[in-house]
């Protein structure tokens, strides 16, 4: 204990971890290291620790990132509103508008039918194309909210008003957008002027807002390319988007309107889902949506593929499904991180269809495609392609023939009257050995375990495992039809 306690004390101070060594530098080489970072990033880094908040805050920093993104110079446009601020109100103002195709909560707001507030009407002086109708406003209010002077304003939009004490006028947002870049300058100086307009208010509806499209903004867009489609294209899409999936008829009923289950939708393709959650793309809303699309025009060009050939249905039916799960695990990692095409797709698809129609060929039967779809070596041959596991695929539907062929031997044909059905059908074996039915102490749950270990390992004990229990269930059935008959004579 005490060559411990002196072994502690002699190992010195505990060794600092990577944020302690990082705010062992000076100010200024913290500012170049955080010079690098792109504005997400440094507005995360500022929320780490007072230190890093208070370098983080410093104007130069948002300075820089205010003239790369909008092209703002805030010390001769906006004197009143720190670079940081500037930025932060510009960055959400202009995510915000960007959505308003899709983002119901800005639309509602916008095309209430109310008049529009002031603080609203100041927001969209930086913005070009307004798509609401001409606005009617007094020269005093156009001016305060545009910053265009009375002198300015062309006679031929004033409203002739007798009883008015201001002259009132019609513009379309666009004159109004033009007029305002002549008044001040640049658009760079009418940014500054609606920002030192800004800086007395209040601005916790916009702050609101972004929140709500940072949480929302994959299912909008989703629920906007989903139905925001031509009626021909929408029909379309449709098709494809159920070609051969199981769903639910009655949520599918509501496709294209309000009372649609977008969220069932998207859960029946693995791609959908994980755009859904913001998985597409390294998280753009709009990359992602296009990946969705490369991805339908794929799934058109394979079902097209495949009912051109001579397949029966169900046929049909699993290569489709088997295809799409092998490109989606294949490309996973890819798609997580950037936009893959059409090409891509389809390139990868005809791979994995080849890998299947050989996995068909190798079982002989649906029942028996069906049957090797849950094991691991089907899933590694369809990623690798390699031999081996196809090999391991036959070897599987050797042993499982083996069985049928031992139940149905002529010397056993006293076992197969006396088994119980649910006995004889595991051995005949026409289904899947579901997991769930390995657990339990019934007879059914025993010869699972036993066929399902056997099929798994070729090791021939657990086939003569197999042959003595089915033995003594076949000869406990036996004597239990002797005691009943017995009992049925007394």
């Amino acid at each position: 204990m005490l060559a411990r306690q002196a072994g502690m004390e002699s190992a010195g101070p505990p060794a600092l971890g990577f944020e302690g060594l990082l705010l062992q530098l000076s100010d200024e080489v913290l500012l170049l290291v955080l010079r690098l970072l792109d504005p997400v990033s440094l507005g995360r880094a500022g929320g780490a620790c007072r230190a890093l908040h208070r370098i983080s805050s410093t104007g130069s920093l948002w300075r820089a990132h205010c003239r790369a993104f909008f092209g703002l110079d805030i010390k001769t446009s906006c004197a009143n509103c720190t670079a940081k601020d500037a930025f932060r109100l510009l960055y959400m103002w202009k995510m915000l508008y960007k959505t308003l195709p899709y983002n119901r909560p800005l639309q509602d707001l916008f095309f209430s039918g109310a008049p529009l507030c002031k603080y609203w009407m100041q927001w969209l002086v930086l913005e070009k194309m307004v798509p609401l109708p001409p606005i009617q406003l007094p020269d005093y209010v156009i001016e305060d909210i545009w910053g265009i002077r009375k002198n300015a304003l062309e006679e031929k939009h004033k409203v002739p008003e007798e009883s008015s004490v201001a002259s009132v006028y019609l513009y379309n947002w666009k004159d109004l957008y033009h007029m305002t870049v002549r008044c001040h300058g640049s658009y760079s100086n009418v940014q500054g002027y609606v920002l030192s307009k800004m800086s007395m208010e209040c601005h916790e509806e916009l702050v609101c807002l972004y929140s709500e499209y940072s949480r929302f903004r994959f299912q909008w867009l989703f629920s906007y390319w989903l139905f925001g489609l031509s009626k021909s294209c929408a029909r379309q899409l449709q098709r494809i988007f159920l070609w051969w999936k199981r769903f639910n008829k009655r949520k599918v009923s509501f496709w294209g309107t309000s009372a649609c289950d977008i969220q069932y939708l998207a859960s029946l393709h693995r791609i959908t889902e994980e755009y859904w959650h913001g998985r597409l793309a390294s998280g753009d809303e709009n990359l992602g949506i296009q990946t969705l699309e490369n991805y339908f025009s794929m799934c058109r060009s394979l079902s097209a593929w495949i009912l051109g050939r001579d397949w029966g249905r169900l046929k049909q039916r699993k290569v489709y499904e088997d295809t799409l799960e092998g490109v989606f695990r294949l490309l996973k990692e890819e798609l997580q991180v950037l936009v893959v095409d059409h090409d891509k797709f389809w390139q990868v698809a005809k791979v994995q269809m080849a890998r299947v129609c050989k996995l068909h060929e190798s079982a002989g039967s649906y029942v028996n495609w069906k049957l090797i779809d849950v094991l691991p070596c089907y899933r590694l041959y369809m990623e690798s392609g390699d031999p081996a596991h196809l090999e391991q695929v036959k070897a599987f539907l050797s042993r499982k023939k083996m069985i049928q062929i031992w139940i149905l031997q002529e010397e056993n044909a006293w076992m197969r009257h006396l088994l119980p059905e649910d006995l004889f059908h595991l051995l005949e074996f026409d289904t899947k050995i579901y997991e769930e039915k390995l657990h339990g102490d019934t007879m059914a749950a025993h010869l699972s375990r036993i066929i399902w270990i056997y099929l798994h390992s070729g090791q021939q004990l657990y086939m003569e495992a197999m042959k003595g229990f089915v033995a003594e269930c076949a000869y406990a059935s036996f004597l239990s039809q002797i005691y009943e008959t017995s009992t049925i004579i007394l």
